[in-house]
């Protein structure tokens, strides 16, 4: 047997890797919520930024990034294009100059209720019984926490 041939037996295999599962399962997501979101006129992005004001209204641009794992030079543009859909307001706190508060207008906190049934959209798209959708929103996070513990050791290790 040549060395070419029992390189490619040991390679791994694109079909059996998790990450590229996850991967292709993360753009079909995003490929729904598209179909989802554009009647809202919102993208993936910034539905993701609309749950976390919410969640809860008149917060730190920083609460957004840090539950949404994004710097403020990803997350600025992002919450500009929301204010000039007219959906929220970005203001300089009283309190802190340093500090931009982010809050829905009317017309954002409007569209919560339009939104409101996409996570039934998604659950039936999935085609899983509640319970298992819930394990399985478990197992991601756990897979998450895992794999940035792991990563956190090796920047420490070789950072």
């Amino acid at each position: 047997m040549s060395d070419t041939t029992n390189t490619r037996r040991r390679a791994p295999n694109l079909d059996r890797q998790l990450c590229f599962a996850t991967y292709s399962a993360s753009r079909a997501f995003t490929r729904l919520y598209r179909s989802l979101l554009a009647p809202l006129g919102l993208t993936y992005p910034q539905y993701l930024a609309m749950l976390v004001l919410w969640e809860a209204d008149n917060v730190p641009l920083k609460t957004i990034g840090e539950k949404l794992t994004l710097d403020s030079g990803t997350l600025t543009p992002l919450l500009k294009r929301l204010e000039e859909a007219g959906l929220v307001t970005r203001r300089r706190s009283a309190h802190d100059e340093r500090q931009v508060l982010i809050a829905l207008t009317p017309k954002g906190d409007g569209l919560r209720e339009a939104a409101a049934a996409i996570p039934r959209e998604i659950g039936a798209a999935i085609g899983r019984p509640l319970p298992d959708i819930l394990a399985l929103h478990q197992d991601l996070k756990d897979l998450e926490a895992a794999l940035n513990a792991a990563s956190d050791k090796r920047e420490t290790v070789h950072g």
